[in-house]
């Protein structure tokens, strides 16, 4: 689990002097070294900028310093000042001091009306709000600071406004974009900056590069950033190249060269004392370590990263250091220690509330535990994946509806806006016909006409909005239970539908004699995160769609498809022979594996695992309430993944009924399958578990 995709650093675009100011700065106390004040306060404070950057512990005091003096000085020293104590206060962990901070310098731009001012506290409230998970806040942020800083002539600053402009729209998945916008701030630098403008862009487009896996780029672009840093002979942007190619190289598969890359970057931050990027290159060499499979490796550098991170208290970075320990010792067998510093890892993300993250390590805790032979512990860990997946999926559909809401109410709004404007003319226009009625008589007939045919015609364009307010009411109500990307039933229609379904209704026998039954399949894509983080969410959704879309071709018309959660679907079927659910079970395996699914010139295919089993199910004669019977099904899918994926376990019904209960069963469906208290029907599919091609 590397720290590069995980532990993302606050976006800093900063200038920077030699490595001898650096490391000549970083070496001596603040008093000694800043107590002076023969140089110019300007470039005092551009120096301590480029420490800022990599050691914030040690510019925290040299800017402390010299606050008494920036405050008194120029707007532009005073805006400078203010903007790097954000920086150093963030960097050093204290969020709510440096969010004070950034408020302070955009009150103290706004009243000396100073664009630049005003753009330096947009953009490290941004960064701030970026941290925070709060992605829209900080785009919107980081866009109005770009827009602020373009009307200056501050070099650097539009440098680092448009880079971060950039990377927002990459984060919104909008590449192309992002690329422009790149392109643009690039040719920029060459024209008006210095070579440190130059790394600071070329990096960033060699990491766009590797989100748009045109990884030969990204290793050109690199290229050119790294004989631009030479020239400015700065440990700490060479040390942030080298953790950049580190990411390309682990991308493309070159293990070799992503350790070699990432022990330069880490031997560079040493040798500048930059602790807190010390701590994140230790985590990635343990990552890098465990892709080797070389886990003596791992573990070790998974303990040095989690001493460092300790030491400045970096939570994040600790609990990545602790799963990368817990895959370590999981490949090795020891399973105790292996899910002790899994469950350790885990409880800090939990604490820290980041649950797309937490999401993420519970399903490579699932895939650790399966590959290391405790099935049962990596069917646990997947419930509790699948029930993080459910809850984000959930609230996202809400987002969606409520912004939906919101779009609809400002448009009824507007339309009653325009309504009211044109009663306000119909009024104008009648207080100017009493006018004309008093000086010429003869003219009311005319008047009158011209009256009633205004009246007419509002009286059609209301006609009108009604109508469209109508339609608009339909379109909500049909995407209150439409899945807004697939088109799908979603889980809330599935819940109101089984409401009022009669569990007897179609019950009965077949034309051919046989037992007729209805059932319920609950499908669950495989491998589904490696597909996000291999070809983007884009490719994610694509692969949804094209599933929703194999399942009406597979099912019949009557057959109603459900999108259950992130990349789960669920089926019920209301008739169907009860000899005939291992068949359709078959059909689904087999159609979803032939299915391609085309994207940006790549060619996926992907399986499902899947529970099922007639509905209702009855033990002891009692119908199951149906959350029950698909809570069974859920369990039933989720041994189908703890078992080899791409398969189908289903459950046709209970025996021994008087030595158990449905409570044990449902405590553990594997466990009560094997005591022989439940049937299971196994359907196996027979195709591979992830393909795709150029």
């Amino acid at each position: 689990m590397p720290a590069a995709s995980t532990i993302r650093q606050p976006r800093r675009r900063t200038p920077t002097l030699l490595a001898s100011l650096l490391l000549a700065a970083a070496m001596l106390p603040a008093s000694c070294a800043w107590g002076q004040a023969a140089a110019p306060l300007g470039e005092r404070l551009a120096e301590i900028r480029e420490i800022n950057r990599f050691i914030p512990e040690r510019a925290l005091p040299m800017l402390l310093a010299v606050e008494r003096e920036a405050r008194a000085s120029s707007v532009e020293d005073k805006g400078e000042m203010l903007a790097q104590l954000c920086m150093s206060y963030q960097g050093v962990g204290r969020q709510e001091k440096a969010l004070a901070t950034c408020d302070e310098l955009i009150e103290f731009g706004r009243a000396a009306k100073d664009n630049g001012a005003l753009a330096k506290g947009l953009l490290r409230k941004g960064y701030i709000k970026y941290a925070q998970k709060e992605l829209a806040l900080s785009h919107a942020l980081i866009w109005e600071a770009e827009r602020l800083a373009d009307t200056t002539t501050d070099v650097e600053l539009r440098v680092r406004a448009g880079v971060s402009s950039a990377e927002s729209f990459a984060e919104d998945g909008n590449f192309p974009r992002a690329l422009e916008k790149t392109e643009a701030i690039l040719a920029y630098a060459r024209q008006h900056g210095e070579p440190v403008h130059l790394v600071i862009v070329l990096n960033s487009l060699a990491r766009l590069y590797g989100q748009m896996r045109e990884f030969d780029k990204g290793f050109e672009a690199l290229a050119e950033a790294t004989e631009a840093a030479r020239q400015i002979d700065s440990p700490g942007r060479m040390a942030t190249l080298k953790s950049t190619e580190y990411g390309l190289a682990v991308d493309t598969g070159q293990l070799d060269r992503a350790l070699a890359a990432q022990s330069m970057a880490l031997q560079l931050q040493r040798k500048i004392g930059a602790r807190s990027l010390v701590a994140r290159s230790l985590v990635n060499l343990s990552d890098c370590y465990l892709k080797m499979r070389d886990y003596r490796n791992a573990k070790l550098y998974s303990l040095q990263a989690i001493v460092a991170a300790q030491e400045i208290f970096d939570n994040v970075a600790l609990a990545t250091a602790r799963v990368n320990l817990g895959q370590a010792y999981l490949s090795t067998g020891n399973l105790l220690e292996g899910k002790r510093s899994f469950e350790a890892g885990l409880d800090v993300f939990q604490a820290t509330g980041d649950k797309p993250e937490l999401q993420a390590v519970l399903a490579e805790y699932g895939s650790a535990l399966e590959r290391a032979g405790d099935y049962a512990g990596a069917v646990v860990a997947y419930h509790r994946e699948r029930t993080l997946s459910n809850e984000l999926f959930e609230k996202r559909r809400q987002q969606a509806l409520l912004e939906l809401q919101e779009k609809y109410n400002a448009d009824k709004k507007q339309r009653q806006i325009v309504l009211l404007e044109r009663e306000n003319q119909v009024k104008s226009a009648e207080i100017d016909n009493r006018r004309l009625q008093q000086r010429i008589w003869w003219l009311l007939a005319v008047v009158f006409g011209l009256a009633s045919l205004v009246v007419g015609l509002l009286y059609r364009k209301v006609r009108h909005a009604n109508a469209q307010l109508f339609l608009k009411n339909q379109e909500l109500k049909q995407q209150s239970v439409r899945d807004p990307l697939t088109s799908l039933y979603n889980r809330r229609h599935f819940q109101e539908f089984m409401r009022g379904h009669r569990v007897d209704e179609k019950r009965g026998a077949g034309t051919s004699g046989e037992e007729m039954v209805s059932a319920l399949f609950l499908m669950d894509v495989d491998h589904f995160k490696h597909i996000n983080d291999t070809w983007g969410h884009g490719a994610g959704d694509a692969v949804l769609i094209k599933i929703a879309a194999s399942l009406r071709e597979i099912l019949r018309e009557t057959d109603m498809i459900v999108r259950w959660g992130g990349e789960e679907f669920l089926a019920f079927l209301p008739a169907i022979p009860r000899a005939g659910l291992d068949e359709v079970a078959r059909r689904l395996l087999g159609g979803i594996s032939e299915t391609s699914i085309e994207f940006q010139g790549t060619t996926l295919s992907v399986n499902v695992s899947i529970g099922f089993a007639p509905y209702p199910l009855a033990p002891d004669g009692e119908a199951l309430p149906w959350e029950r019977a698909v809570n069974l099904v859920d369990m039933a899918l989720y041994m189908a993944k703890g078992h080899g994926r791409n398969r189908a376990y289903g459950v046709r019904g209970f025996a021994n009924f008087g030595r158990t209960s449905m409570e044990e069963i449902e405590q553990n469906l594997e466990q009560a399958w094997r005591a022989g208290f439940v049937d299971l029907s196994i359907v196996t599919g027979g195709y591979p578990d992830l393909r795709a091609s150029a």
